[in-house]
């Protein structure tokens, strides 16, 4: 098995901001805007307006009529959906060629993470709280069950099978040699305990098992658990320098690169990997529809 951390939503780069921690504790991954796709911030349904989010937090920058590119898509609420809907998410370019090189496929699961701050309502607007966390935390995850190549641009590379994949924005775009969709398995294989956990979604509600950042830390030093080092297997893509970990009480903390949407950690020599994919699951949201499962994955 291979986890792949991605970051993804709002950011310094892509949205100006971070996505917020509402109130409640609930989180709400904020998407990058994308000037090519159909979706808008308006089109997002949630119990808390998106659009008033995505307005009010990038000081009216992007309002619920501009383009977001929501990806990973991961949970069924946000938009109507077509029959046999799964969760996806899509790569291209550097981070597409950096997954195939690392050898990521079917059973290897994203955890997908981002840049979140606290927030508050005051006067009717939402704005950051000027004392709240500024964190990196974990807020969805995807088990691969297939991997979609759309190089080429035709419909034809997806259609046939996955005919609701022509709602994601990586479907929409035209040929690109490494443009690819990676489709959600429809519940989690491989971890004992976990067969009628949903192979994809989102955690909505923020949790201490969730954080990467170290307390008190800037939020790219993380605190990760020992076996995370590589002494214990191959490194964490981009983090083999040594100097990057310093051995703490909680385990290591790891200072993060710059650069990079996806790390991969090859747990094949970690067997601590199921318990933490475990721990994680059990923060999930609750599964509201039937599974049906018609397509069994293992992990690597």
């Amino acid at each position: 098995m291979k986890m792949i951390f991605s970051r993804k939503g709002f950011d310094s780069g892509s949205g100006g901001g971070a996505s917020p921690i509402l109130p409640d504790g609930r989180m709400i991954s904020l998407p990058i805007p994308d000037y090519r796709g159909s979706t808008t911030y308006g089109d997002i349904q949630d119990d808390t307006d998106v659009s008033k989010l995505v307005a009010d937090l990038s000081g009216n920058r992007y309002r619920g009529r501009h383009k977001a590119h929501l990806d990973p898509d991961l949970h069924r609420p946000h938009l109507p959906r077509q029959t046999g809907w799964r969760g996806a998410f899509g790569q291209t370019s550097a981070a597409a060629r950096h997954l195939l090189n690392q050898q990521v496929g079917v059973g290897d699961l994203f955890l997908f993470f981002g840049w979140f701050r606290d927030v508050e309502l005051k006067n009717g607007h939402w704005r950051y709280l000027p004392k709240g966390r500024s964190i990196h935390a974990l807020f969805g995850w995807l088990q691969i069950a297939d991997i979609v190549s759309l190089a080429s641009g035709d419909p034809a590379a997806w259609q046939p099978e996955y005919p609701w994949l022509q709602a994601h924005p990586h479907a929409q775009r035209g040929p690109e040699p490494l443009n690819h969709i990676f489709v959600g398995a429809e519940c989690v294989q491989g971890v004992p305990g976990l067969e009628t956990t949903p192979g994809y979604g989102i955690f909505d509600r923020m949790s201490d098992e969730l954080v990467l950042t170290k307390p008190g830390s800037n939020r790219s030093i993380w605190s990760v658990p020992d076996w995370w080092h590589p002494s214990h297997g191959q490194p964490l893509s981009y983090h083999a320098d040594p100097s990057r970990w310093q051995k703490s009480d909680h385990g290591h903390d790891l200072k993060l690169v710059g650069r990079g949407q996806e790390f991969v950690l090859d747990c094949g020599t970690r067997p601590q990997a199921g318990g933490f994919v475990r721990t994680l699951m059990r923060l999930s949201e609750p599964r509201t529809d039937a599974i049906d499962v018609r397509r069994k994955v293992a992990f690597k």
